[in-house]
C-alpha cells in the first residue's frame, strides 16, 4: 500500500551542468536553495539586495543587479504589495518606516504576469541562452488570514502558468505542490507550524537535483560530497601539524576536482 500522493514532475527540456553561473531571486525559499547549490561549489548570486517577495520586486532586484547567470531561480512568495504614498511607488523593503506611509495592494494576475515577463525579458537581453526556473513558495502568510493566503498563491500559480506558456525558456518547479501534497504533515514543518523543516527543504533539493541536474552534474555532486565532508570536520586542534597537513591535502582535491569540472 502506498500511504502518500507523489508530485509527478515532467521532464525538462534542458539540464544544469557543474559549475553553472546561477542566480537566486525572491523569497527566503530562495535562499535556501540557493545556499545549497553554493555549498555544491556552483557560482551563485543570492538575493543580492535582500530577500524579495512579489514579482514587482523580484523584477527590481534582477535590474539592478548586473549578473549574467545561466540558469536564474525566481521563487514568488506573495501578490501583495507597498506602495509609498508621497511617490506611489511600489517599494521593495519598507525599511522599518510607519505602516501609515505605505498603502498595501495586490497585484492582479495580469500584473504579476507583466512583472515576470519583463523580468525574464531582461534576463535575455544578456543571455538570449539563459534558462529561467520559477517556483512559488510553499510558506503560508498567517497574516493574510490562510484562506486569505491561499487566494494570493492561486494568483501566483495562475501567473506562472501564463508565463511558462509565453516563454520557452521557463520551467515551473512544483516546491509548492511538493510541500503541501506529498510533505503534508506537520513534521515538515518549524516550531512555528508555517516554515519547511530542513529535511523538507532536503527532500525538495533531492527532488530538484532529480528533475534538473545532468548526469554529469550528479557525478560532480559525488564526487564532491567527501571533500565537502572533509573541509567542514572540525578538529580537536585545529593548530596541529597533522591536521595542517589534512587541510592542505583537503583543498588540493578540492581544487583538482573543480577544475576537472570548469
Amino acid at each position: 500500500m502506498d500511504f502518500r500522493t507523489t508530485v509527478e514532475i515532467g521532464s525538462p527540456d534542458f539540464t544544469i551542468e557543474p559549475m553553472q553561473q546561477m542566480l537566486f531571486v525572491g523569497s527566503c525559499f530562495a535562499d535556501n536553495i540557493g545556499k545549497r547549490f553554493q555549498e555544491e561549489r556552483f557560482p551563485v548570486t543570492i538575493n543580492p539586495y535582500g530577500v524579495m517577495y512579489n514579482p514587482v520586486s523580484v523584477l527590481h532586484t534582477v535590474m539592478r543587479c548586473d549578473d549574467v547567470p545561466q540558469v536564474a531561480f525566481l521563487t514568488l512568495g506573495t501578490n501583495h504589495v507597498y506602495r509609498l504614498k508621497e511617490t506611489g511607488q511600489i517599494v521593495d523593503n519598507c525599511q522599518k518606516r510607519p505602516h501609515n506611509l505605505f498603502q498595501e495592494e495586490k497585484l492582479s494576475v495580469g500584473q504579476c504576469v507583466e512583472a515576470l515577463s519583463q523580468t525574464v525579458e531582461v534576463l535575455m537581453e544578456r543571455n538570449p541562452a539563459v534558462r529561467v526556473i520559477v517556483t512559488v513558495s510553499p510558506i503560508r502568510y498567517a497574516k493574510y488570514g490562510y484562506h486569505g493566503s491561499q487566494l494570493s498563491k492561486a494568483v501566483l500559480l495562475m501567473a506562472v502558468d501564463e508565463l511558462v506558456g509565453r516563454f520557452p525558456c521557463v520551467t515551473y518547479f512544483p516546491a509548492y505542490e511538493i510541500v503541501l501534497d506529498e510533505l503534508r504533515d506537520y513534521r515538515f514543518y518549524q516550531p512555528d507550524m508555517l516554515h519547511p523543516t530542513q529535511q523538507a527543504v532536503d527532500y525538495i533539493w533531492e527532488r530538484f537535483v532529480e528533475t534538473f541536474f545532468s548526469e554529469r552534474a550528479k557525478q560532480f555532486l559525488q564526487e564532491w560530497k567527501p571533500v565537502k565532508e572533509a573541509l567542514a570536520h572540525r578538529p580537536f586542534h585545529p593548530e596541529s601539524q597533522e591536521y595542517q597537513h589534512f587541510l592542505e591535502q583537503t583543498k588540493q582535491r578540492e581544487q583538482e576536482l573543480l577544475a576537472r569540472y570548469i
